[in-house]
């Protein structure tokens, strides 16, 4: 692979590489035309310049109805001098030394792209790909899994090589990224859905259903289930509501409020808030447990249906089955008595006659338990539709989870901010007491700075309690 060899002489692309690849790739009649006179450029559709040496692309302008260009095994460092390939479809810059994605956007019919053996840490610059659906980014420097999400904003994409790269090695590497990418139909050379039922058996063996959905959460990003305590509050979309975490994890390293404790009154003020707080979260986690519960049995109504008609179909068909195979049988034995003649003909042509009977009984069989799925699958849809959509809006309406919580603790900065300026106030008509602390004193000897430090934790605060319904929504949708 040319990146490794140091002793070789760095070329830019020129008008005479490109016009000696175009002889090589054409026909040997062709080629000699070529070589006599210089194809015009716009006729040029392909083109290839691998094991060429190139460090810098250029010179590529004229071709501009190019749809495939390759350029691998080179030692190209950075992706430029594509703009005017605006028809490229098939692009190769395979075993490279590029370490940035970039210089694509103007390639918005590009569907095959191959990045791979490169040393790019970062998937990104991508936007204008929308007609992608082949990417190979495999053996690169990608460390951090979750920027494989980037990638859901390419909805034609359905083969994805990721394969080499440092974050492969992590436990949920397949399950996150067949997660995050639904519509990917093969990773890593591999079919998806085979690659990811081995994945999960192998981490799961033969286990039901609701440990699975709560592996499929912790690979959606849902975080640690040490907090929630439950897989059961996990997959119920309500973690972190029980008890105070969701409070707690609204002053996790707030630092500005820890400080205020020692003013008057913001103590109790400090201890009253929590408890409204967490009284709405309880009330949304129960009522969440209620409509996971609900979810549960309309799932498990739908199995039960459709074993059950599935039992009746393979039962109905083996009394058809286990009838023509007796009648069959007695025919044989008839034929073989018969030998030859009239009667063994008649026996002959009812059992043509027998075996057309059999095939219309099992079709008609087939068109009644496809019916029966048929009106099974629509009324699943219906329920679901509506337990998810009640949910919903229960979240919303309801249970306006972010609005009561946005509402308390707008209220409890309001009261802090006015605890602040009162006590600044005293302070500077110098009436608090001799023992006020001076650490509170040095807090408030600049009334602004710690206003706008409480407004940026606040809005901290505010953020955190969306992100929460937010969640929420999204993992239903998702379900």
């Amino acid at each position: 692979m040319s990146q490794f060899l140091s002793n070789i002489e760095p070329n830019i692309i020129d008008d005479e590489m490109v016009q000696k690849a175009i002889e090589e790739r054409s026909p040997d009649n062709l080629g000699e035309l070529a070589r006599e006179e210089s194809v015009k450029p716009k006729v040029v559709t392909q083109l290839q310049l691998s094991f060429k040496s190139i460090l810098q692309i250029d010179n590529l302008w004229p071709l501009e109805n190019l749809t495939k260009l390759q350029l691998d095994n080179n030692i190209i460092e950075k992706i430029e001098g594509l703009q005017s390939l605006v028809h490229l479809v098939w692009l190769d810059l395979s075993f490279n030394n590029i370490e940035v994605i970039e210089g694509l956007d103007t390639l918005v019919k590009l569907q095959d792209l191959s990045l791979y053996s490169n040393r790019i840490s970062k998937i990104e610059h991508m936007d204008t790909l929308q007609e992608l659906q082949i990417f190979s980014i495999g053996k690169n420097n990608l460390t951090i899994l979750e920027d494989v999400v980037y990638l859901r904003r390419l909805k034609n994409l359905r083969t994805l090589n990721l394969s080499g790269n440092p974050f492969c090695s992590q436990e949920h590497y397949t399950l996150f990224v067949v997660a995050h990418l639904p519509s990917l139909v093969y990773l890593d050379f591999k079919l998806v859905r085979d690659s990811t039922v081995r994945f999960l058996h192998s981490l799961l063996g033969k286990s039901g259903s609701s440990i699975l959905q709560s592996l499929c959460f912790v690979a959606l990003g849902a975080g640690s289930l040490q907090k929630s305590g439950s897989q059961k509050h996990t997959t119920a979309f309500v973690e972190y509501l029980n008890g105070s975490l969701l409070f707690d994890s609204l002053y996790e390293e707030d630092r500005e409020t820890a400080k205020l404790a020692c003013l008057p009154g913001v103590e109790d003020l400090l201890q009253a808030y929590p408890s409204w707080f967490v009284l709405v979260s309880e009330n949304l986690y129960n009522y969440g447990l209620e409509e996971y519960e609900k979810r549960e049995a309309a799932v498990s109504k739908f199995y039960k249906r459709l074993r059950e008609i599935l039992a009746v179909n393979q039962q109905e068909s083996k009394r058809i089955i286990s009838g023509f195979e007796s009648r069959n049988q007695r025919r044989l034995d008839e034929l073989y008595q018969a030998g030859s003649g009239d009667i063994a003909e008649s026996k002959r042509a009812q059992g043509k006659e027998d075996i057309h009977q059999l095939w219309d009984a099992l079709m008609t069989l087939e068109a009644l338990v496809s019916n029966d799925l048929e009106e099974l699958l629509q009324d699943f849809k219906r329920s679901i539709d509506v337990i998810a959509s009640t949910f919903t809006e229960n979240i919303q309406g309801i249970y306006p989870f972010s609005h009561r919580c946005r509402d308390l603790e707008n209220e409890h900065h309001e009261k802090l901010v006015e605890l602040i300026i009162t006590t600044k106030e005293k302070l500077d008509m110098d009436e608090l007491e001799e023992d006020f602390p001076d650490d509170a004193r040095m807090l408030l000897v600049d009334e602004n700075t710690i206003v706008n430090a409480m407004n940026v934790s606040h809005s901290i605060r505010l953020r955190k309690i969306d992100k929460r319904e937010s969640d929420m929504l999204c993992n239903i949708y998702q379900w």
